[in-house]
């Protein structure tokens, strides 16, 4: 009489024991979800450097020179800066809360503000900003068009966006107090 070479709980074992390791290997194998892609309308948005250097310098021969003689011949802050993490970390804020509370269209629009001379030096990202220009980034959502019946005249708006008072606005930006320079290029 043959003798089994396993017993009844060595073979159960045995067997479990090689679906685990298949099921691992096919876990290991199966490829991540594919990303949702990211839009590229931006692109359609893009300039050139040069385009860039036109911007600024129309921007120093108009507004800022008005915004100097206004500030007594001291030149505003002149650029912004967040870095790539602060957006990312900052977008992701924004569309998680509109994806929580099913607002559709989300969008950041970016404001000019000035902080007054004697803002709390801990709302700033340094204490000697106060006085100077800044921006800060406002999330928006697409309105809801009321029905023309019930829309007057006074409502009317070209802003399709409204802000969204429920998702907290970014500042603490960086930003450069500019020499006093007129003339001065991109930095």
């Amino acid at each position: 009489m043959k003798t089994p070479v396993l017993s009844k709980s060595e073979s159960s074992f045995f067997r479990l024991f090689i679906l685990s390791i298949l099921a691992i290997n096919f876990i290991r194998c199966t490829p991540p979800p594919p990303e949702t892609p990211v839009d590229d309308s931006y692109k359609k948005k893009l300039i050139t450097h040069e385009d860039a250097q036109i911007l600024f310098d129309e921007y120093t021969k108009t507004n800022n020179r008005i915004l100097a003689d206004a500030r007594n011949g001291q030149p505003d802050s002149r650029w912004y800066s967040f870095t790539i993490e602060e957006m990312e970390g900052y977008i992701n804020y924004v569309k998680e809360n509109a994806k929580k509370q099913n607002l559709k269209n989300v969008g950041i629009k970016i404001y000019l503000g000035k902080y007054p001379v004697n803002h709390p030096a801990n709302k700033m990202a340094k204490p000697e900003f106060a006085g100077y220009q800044t921006i800060f980034l406002m999330p928006t959502a697409k309105k809801e068009r009321p029905s023309d019946a019930t829309m007057k005249s006074r409502e009317i708006s070209t802003d399709e966006n409204q802000k969204i008072e429920t998702i907290q606005p970014m500042n603490m930006t960086n930003l450069s107090p500019p020499p006093n320079s007129y003339s001065d290029a991109m930095n």
